[in-house]
């Protein structure tokens, strides 16, 4: 069900953006954090980068994963996108 979020109810897909979108945030807090520790530079690339894919799946729930992959790969957004990807 999580591969097509129309089929969710509203109050589901806002459950789950929320908890996602804490989640991400939470993750790019505790990574930034974490990078003054010996060897923080690994685990803030690990939590960091955890962050952003679920404040990227908040948005799917809200939006479902083909219309974010759309909205993502438009012409006006096609470079942003990338630089987040890489």
């Amino acid at each position: 069900k999580v591969l097509d979020a129309s089929t969710l109810s509203f109050g589901t897909r806002v459950r789950w953006f929320a908890i996602c979108f804490v989640a991400g945030i939470a993750c790019s807090v505790l990574g930034t954090a974490l990078l003054w520790l010996p060897k923080g530079i690994k685990l803030f690339a690990v939590f960091y980068t955890l962050g952003n894919i679920a404040a990227l799946a908040s948005t799917c729930f809200l939006m479902g994963p083909l219309k974010q992959l759309k909205a993502m790969f438009e012409s006006k957004r096609l470079i942003a996108t990338v630089v987040m990807l890489v």
